[in-house]
């Protein structure tokens, strides 16, 4: 370690007094240095010593400053008990007091917070905070310092504590070091790697300690033997620097360790820094003297073969293994200043030692103590053997043995520029020595005469003796590199620019040298190959060559394969083998095995080709030595093998020919598929030797994986399965294409493989085209079906009836897996399953039930009912099972159809419903769940709907019905304050329904109450049906009848279709008209009361007789033709049902049916649905033709 003088300056004030500089810190990034002397703050440039700006503030002598760890601000304290606050423009920004003179400031390096210490109390501020927090402490502060995280702080006593606090000011830990010893600084270590915080402490007891954050001490403390002012780490927490009374700054180890000094002053010193991240140090004294120092860590290291020993932390020893990287750290607690290596040898120097360290046995990289030379000894080189330590002093060479006794000493005619041990027996070693004036000597440690090897005409830097010791390398001072013979001391070579250079230990002629960021290695005689490489090189062994590049020694590989292949150039097998040996690529020692194999130097082709495995080429080897060992000698034959095994097949069969053995060659070249050569070898006219090679090259063709040229072979061949195996599996569409239109139709094995891999192709229309000229019209539907082409597929069904099942059940099937089940029942349908269609409706019925979708649940259970008529027109024996299903599933629809307007009226805030048609649908379905309620319908929906609608249409005593059965049942938490409101502001009404809102049976012209609860949609009275309008619901003037018995449907509609009959006449043979008021209604009547009545429809209700069961009116002949066609709607049902018939009562009321579902509607709602819809509301089926709107 060095320390080198960067700038000095002496601060004075006006009258010339030294002021004494008590604190200094640098700003983070360096650029500044902020002093702290007497008065005034001065601000230094770091690069030049230059003074940028003295600060006046304070009106007394500056203790202390700090700058925050963001570098926007600084800080200091005086004794005129002000801190001030500057910015890192310089400016003051804010001041604030203590009661005593500051003696410390620190800054929180995480929150920036300032703790400002005076005699009897401490401060913590922050630029956050209008206020100082001050808290008291029991005796004199004397410095203080935060920990790295920004936690604690702690604060140095002048009564021996040191006191950890916390953000908040709080006492964690207290240390105690007695009254005598004043902790007078303190400092924690900033580096991030040790597993704790390290508090280091200095006191007047002239002590250094260390401790932890939980207050447990680390280690034992230090002698100073003086007085510290002042402790600070160094760089990154490596090293401490301590100054005081001893009129120094001293360089310590983490550990305490002392190592140097980095300046002598003229009077105490009362601080020193480090700048942040860097390896200067700035030093402030007594008498006012600025220092600023350049610290410079020499290196300090040894190398033997591929073990390399150094220097760390100035007292640890790391000794790496430079091939496996792995590395030993040896810890002397002093400080290094010598290392040596040799063999299982290291020797230590430290300060007033020599230690002597030897490896375990059996353990390359473990050392333990073999002795201790207790003396104090000044070198420039050291170097250690088996049993001696070499002393190298300017031109003096010492030897010393193990035990501190000075054996032998050697005085040289110049200064010693270089030593290397050289190897040889324990306690007979050999030096290498280079000289200032250019001798090289070689001297034994146990010879006194030293052997001169060469003279030189230039200082010595560097030199190197071969693996055999025949050859010597040296660099002088002109940076040159020369190679000698020492036998003939002959210069063999040399080249400039060169500052190292290192023999490989593992070949005799191969050498490295570097210099001018070049790599240099020079094989035997041939030409240098070079490479870049910073630094210097001090090893080279095998293909490793070792750098030391400033403090960092790296290996790296170096392939040989240059210096190999020259060898090669020039046949050199046995040479090349060698240097291959140190480190090549298994390409390089393919070639060297090719090669040598080649030159028919079967040894080196050998051990080359077992280095990469080459199995293969090592069964030739052996086959070729058994057969010398036979005797054949015919070189040309071993020389064929050989290019056949490396793939030169030309010039292997010259080789054959040339030895009489044609038949090899052509085998050579028929198991080579190269058939066309092979043709060359057979004679001429064999035709039967010449359909073998053809099968054969196209098996070969196969097996080789060459698959296209096998097909085009067996193509040719007439073979076409085997062909079209080979191009379907591969996927050749082109090609199979090709194939399958030329094998002729008759070929139904070949095409039927083609149309299977076209299918697996995904080549539909090709496989298409082959069932077409097969004519196989059943795998043609078939394929259709697996390719999802189905209208293709509905096409052949149409043109083939008897393919009509097979493809409508897989495209239903195919329709529900996409979830469209609506189609998929209409496919079922048509493909004649039945009971799949009515599963698949089901199935979306109790989905739509279930996801609350009651309009389309209403339109699933219709097309339930219209499927079970379906299935009972076609299946007679299902149709007593068929049609109660009818009817029920029918009722569903109508039910659910409702109550989707009920459940959007109760779950929706709007609704676009009429009172009068919410009301009227609440009673609908009320009366239509009386017995069964459908699952997914809630009764409370219905009955507060109906009691809502009741109450604002003046049916009082319904809405009080009504609420009354809701506290019947459980109602929603939403609902019920309402419903116990209105149940008990209906009481206030009127127990009475409006009569308007009745509804009157058209057969028997009742008035039916609204709350009777047997009604089930149908006349109390005569028990015939209501027939509602289904959109309003209300109740249309129809009246149901049935045919007579003997009349059917068709005879029906002739007859009402048909011309009136003759009407009665009087006397005079008039026909007047009679006016008539027939149950409130005004009429008027052709004919006179002694006239038989010319409606006998009429008639007929008139005689009707009240009953509890449902008697419709029956109408005969007479009636039917008696009957205007206009009257009567006809809801046509498919078999087995028969028609209905209605009367229409009221003429004037136009009514209209939905031909497909036979809904009845009012005609005016109905036309204003379809226009928006385009559909029946109820249905869905489209309606586009206005002419279809009316019916009857």
């Amino acid at each position: 370690m060095r320390s080198i003088p960067t700038w000095v300056d002496k601060v004075h004030d006006k009258e010339k007094v030294e002021q004494c500089i008590y604190d200094l810190c640098f700003r983070p990034d360096g650029s500044q240095l902020i002093v702290a002397a007497g008065s005034r703050v001065l601000v230094y440039d770091t690069n030049d010593g230059t003074l940028i700006q003295p600060i006046k503030g304070h009106k007394d002598v500056v203790y202390a400053v700090a700058y925050a760890k963001d570098g926007k601000r600084f800080a200091s304290g005086s004794a005129d008990k002000s801190v001030i606050i500057w910015t890192n423009k310089l400016e003051g920004i804010l001041k604030y007091s203590h009661n005593d003179s500051i003696q410390c400031l620190s800054y929180n390096p995480i929150t920036h917070q300032l703790a400002s210490c005076a005699c009897s109390d401490f401060g913590l501020w922050s630029p956050e905070q209008k206020s100082v927090q001050k808290y008291k402490v029991p005796s004199r502060i004397t410095s203080c310092a935060w920990t790295n995280d920004g936690q604690y702080l702690a604060i140095g006593l002048y009564n021996g504590t040191v006191s950890i606090r916390n953000k908040a000011g709080e006492e964690k830990v207290k240390i105690d070091r007695g009254p005598g010893n004043v902790v007078w600084s303190l400092a924690w270590n900033p580096s991030k790697d040790e597993p704790y915080d390290t508090l280091a402490i200095v006191d007047w007891g002239q002590n250094l300690s260390f401790y932890q954050l939980s207050g447990k001490q680390i280690g034992k403390e230090r002698k100073l033997d003086y007085d510290a002012c002042c402790v600070s780490y160094f760089s990154k927490g490596e090293y401490l620097i301590v100054g005081g009374s001893n009129k120094e700054a001293v360089l310590y180890t983490k550990d305490g360790i002392a190592l140097g000094t980095i300046g002598e002053q003229s009077s105490w010193v009362w601080c020193c820094r480090s700048m942040p991240d860097s390896n200067y140090v700035a030093v402030g004294s007594q008498d006012g003297t600025i220092s600023y120092y350049q610290l410079v860590f020499s290196t300090v290291h040894g190398l033997y073969k591929d073990r390399y020993a150094y220097r760390e932390n100035m007292t640890d020893v790391i000794i790496q293994h430079l091939i496996t990287d792995q590395k030993v750290r040896i810890k002397c607690r002093d400080f290094v200043k010598k290392i040596a290596i040799y063999k299982d040898r290291l020797a230590v120097q430290l300060p007033d030692k020599v230690v002597i360290y030897e490896m375990y046995s059996g353990d390359m990289m473990h050392y333990k103590v073999k002795e201790k030379i207790a003396r104090k000894f000044d070198c420039n080189l050291l170097v250690v053997c088996a049993s001696h330590i070499i002393l190298c002093q300017e031109k003096r060479l010492q030897c010393y043995s193990f035990q501190g006794t000075k054996e032998r000493e050697w005085v040289m005619e110049s200064l010693i520029r270089y030593i290397k041990v050289i190897g040889g027996s324990g306690g007979h070693e050999g030096l290498l020595v280079g000289l200032k004036n250019g001798q090289v000597l070689k001297i034994f440690v146990d010879n006194p005469f030293p052997i001169v090897l060469l003279k030189h005409t230039t200082s010595i830097r560097c030199l190197d003796l071969s693996m055999n010791r025949a050859r010597l390398s040296i660099v002088d001072e002109n940076n040159t590199c020369i190679v000698f013979d020492l036998v003939s001391k002959e210069m063999l070579f040399q080249e400039p620019n060169a500052n190292s250079v290192a023999w490989n230990t593992q070949n005799e002629d191969m050498l490295c040298f570097s210099g001018s960021g070049v790599l240099s290695i020079k094989a035997g005689n041939f030409p240098i190959q070079q490479q870049k490489l910073q630094g210097f090189v001090v090893g080279f062994s095998g293909s490793k060559v070792f750098c030391l590049h400033l403090y960092t020694m790296t290996t790296f590989e170096v392939p040989q394969s240059a210096p190999m292949y020259q060898y090669l150039e020039k046949k050199n097998y046995v040479d090349a083998y060698k240097v291959a040996c140190l480190g090549v690529t298994e390409k390089d020692w393919g070639a060297l095995a090719h090669e040598a194999l080649e030159g028919l130097n079967i040894l080196i082709a050998k051990k080359a080709f077992i280095r990469i495995r080459d199995l293969k080429f090592l069964e030739l080897i052996h086959h070729i030595e058994e057969r010398k060992k036979r005797g054949e000698a015919d070189t040309n034959m071993f020389l064929a093998d050989i290019y056949a095994y490396q793939g030169k097949f030309q010039d292997a069969a010259k080789l054959y020919k040339r030895s009489g053995q044609e038949q090899r060659a052509m085998n050579l070249f028929s198991d080579l598929r190269m058939f066309d050569q092979a043709k060359d070898f057979i004679p001429s006219g064999d035709t039967h030797d010449k359909k073998a090679l053809m099968t054969k090259q196209a098996e070969w063709a196969k097996s080789s994986n060459e698959p296209r040229a096998a097909a085009e072979m067996y193509m040719s061949a007439g073979d076409y399965l085997k062909a079209i195996d080979i191009i379907g599996e591969r996927g050749w569409a082109d090609m199979l294409i090709e194939v399958s239109r030329k094998v002729d139709k008759a070929d139904r094995e070949a095409l039927a493989r083609c149309a299977h891999y076209f299918i697996k192709l995904e080549r539909y229309s090709y496989a298409a085209e082959v069932y077409n000229k097969m004519g196989d019209m059943k795998a043609l539907v078939d394929l259709h079906i697996s390719a999802k082409h189905w209208d293709d597929a509905f096409v052949l069904a149409d043109q083939h009836p008897e393919y009509k099942e097979i493809v409508y059940v897989p495209y239903a099937q195919w329709l529900a897996e996409n979830d469209r089940f609506e189609d998929a029942q209409k496919a079922f349908h048509k493909a004649g399953q039945q009971d799949e269609a009515v599963k698949v409706l089901g199935e979306l019925t109790q989905n739509a039930v279930n996801e609350n979708r009651f309009h389309d649940a209403s339109y699933y259970y219709w097309m339930l009912s219209m499927q079970c008529l379906d299935i009972a027109a076609e299946n007679a024996g299902k149709q007593q099972q068929m049609l109660p299903m009818f009817k029920t599933f029918r009722r569903l629809a109508d039910i659910y159809y409702a109550y989707h307007s009920i459940q959007r009226y109760t779950d929706e805030p709007f609704t676009s419903h009429l009172p009068e048609a919410l009301f009227n649908i609440a009673l609908f379905v009320l009366n239509g769940v009386s017995t069964e309620i459908p699952p997914g319908v809630s009764k409370v929906n219905v009955l507060f709907a109906l009691a809502k609608q009741a109450r604002n249409l003046g049916a009082y005593k319904l809405s009080r019905y009504a609420f009354e059965r809701l506290q019947q049942h459980r109602v929603p938490p939403h609902l019920q304050s309402t419903i116990d409101v209105a149940s008990l502001s209906i009481r206030s009404k009127h127990f009475k329904d409006n009569e308007e809102l009745q509804r009157m049976c058209y057969r028997c012209s009742t008035y039916n109450p609204l709350n009777s609860p047997a009604q089930d949609n149908c006349c109390v009275n005569c028990r015939h049906p209501f027939i509602f309008s289904f959109i309003s619901y209300e109740v249309l003037p129809l009246v149901e009848f049935v045919l007579e018995v003997g009349v059917t449907d068709e005879e029906a509609l002739q007859l009402i279709d048909s011309e009136p009959g003759v009407s009665y006449q009087n006397d005079d043979g008039e026909t007047p008209w009679e006016e008539s008021t027939i149950r409130g209604k005004d009429s008027m009547r052709m004919g006179t009361r002694e006239s038989k009545p010319e409606d006998p429809f009429t008639q007929k209700l008139l005689t009707f007789e009240g009953s509890s069961e449902y008697a419709p009116v029956v109408a005969g002949v007479d009636v039917l033709q008696s009957m205007e066609r206009s009257d009567v709607i006809v809801c046509k049902w498919p078999p087995p049902l028969r028609s209905t018939f209605y009367k229409n009562m009221m003429p004037d009321i136009s009514i209209t049916k939905c031909p497909a579902c036979n809904k009845l509607f009012h005609t005016d709602d109905y036309e204003l649905m379809v226009l928006q819809n385009r559909r029946c509301p109820f249905c869905r089926k489209p309606t586009l033709d206005r002419g279809e709107l009316r019916d009857g």
